[in-house]
């Protein structure tokens, strides 16, 4: 069997894609390696725990040590990186961890994979030439949009918040290594998720969770601040098709082409929220205008068109199919 190194997959996104892997490719052994920091649950995996493909170890991505000797240890011939502070809130109150993890774990885990996977420079081992290193990333790298246009994968990288920041450095060292060593590695670019399994501080859980418990409902600024919504699964499995179809050295954006304001996520949410929980009024009156956060990137949205056209992915959730699947999901969470 051919293992692979997972990081991170406690969290929101990697919880998601793990039963999906294992499912689909019965030839895989799946290492996850989690720090299992607030983020991280392993009642996310727990539908896989028992699953002899399927290992977790709990340590840090930034403990050199202890990723050599999962790499021998296993025989790693791929990764796929999630690990991340992905919090953009708090990284402006505490930026040193979001650099350390994103920026020096990312480091540590390439490191580790150019030595075990190859002699020297572009001169892989026989028995690792087709070992690829994919690391997932974020469309904020690219900074703050207009009213119009979309990022590309060209787009010039101009991250406002110590968490961007930190993520556009973890890019541009899996590039330098791809250049200068001829790593096989491949960069995913993604929007904002949703689905299943998300931490209830996230934005759209937020939502679900104040609202059943009648607590005001936290909107920053005006509310009109514009993020592209991608459905989890679609997302993994935009992750698939790149980690083995993706062209070696290449970046591809992961967007679910729905765009919606902060404002029209909660007027959705609380309408199915109406339908589905009534209270004596609509859970709308709860929405509550807060002091926006500092550098606040005012609209992101991503062109997937690369992906679609040179590796035929396609989201199969557009929001209004996602955003129902995923309130039943926390109504499940939250009430019963």
């Amino acid at each position: 069997m051919k293992s692979i190194l997972l990081t991170g997959t406690a969290g929101f996104i990697g919880s998601n894609f793990v039963p999906y892997f294992l499912e689909k490719y019965p030839e895989y052994h799946l290492v996850n390696l989690d720090l299992l920091t607030y983020a991280g649950n392993l009642e996310n995996l727990k539908e896989c725990e028992n699953d002899p493909r399927y290992k977790f170890i709990k340590g840090d991505i930034c403990n050199r040590e202890l990723v050599e000797f999962i790499f021998n240890e296993y025989d790693i011939q791929g990764v796929i990186h999630f690990a991340a502070e992905s919090h953009v809130d708090n990284s402006i109150k505490n930026p040193g961890i979001f650099v350390q993890t994103n920026v020096n774990g990312t480091f540590t885990l390439l490191d580790v994979a150019y030595k075990y996977w190859m002699d020297k420079p572009f001169t892989c081992k026989e028995k690792y030439k087709d070992a690829r290193f994919h690391h997932i990333s974020t469309d904020e790298v690219y900074g703050t949009l207009g009213e119009t246009g979309l990022f590309t994968e060209t787009t010039p990288y101009a991250p406002n918040s110590p968490y961007s920041a930190s993520k556009a450095g973890s890019d541009m060292i899996v590039r330098s290594y791809q250049e200068t060593y001829g790593l096989n590695s491949v960069i995913t670019n993604c929007s904002n998720n949703y689905g299943p399994k998300q931490h209830d501080e996230k934005l759209i859980p937020t939502i679900i969770r104040r609202a059943l418990a009648n607590e005001p409902i936290p909107i920053y600024g005006d509310g009109k601040n514009i993020r592209d919504w991608l459905y989890v699964l679609d997302h993994c499995k935009g992750i698939d098709l790149v980690y083995h179809t993706g062209k070696t050295g290449e970046v591809y954006n992961i967007g679910g082409r729905n765009e919606r304001t902060n404002l029209q996520i909660v007027d959705r949410i609380c309408t199915i929220l109406d339908e589905k929980v009534p209270s004596s009024k609509s859970y709308k009156e709860l929405i509550t205008f807060v002091e926006d956060r500092a550098g606040h990137d005012r609209r992101y949205a991503i062109d997937a068109t690369k992906l679609e056209s040179e590796l035929g992915w396609k989201a199969d959730e557009n929001f209004d199919s996602g955003i129902i699947k995923t309130v039943a999901w926390y109504l499940g969470k939250y009430i019963n």
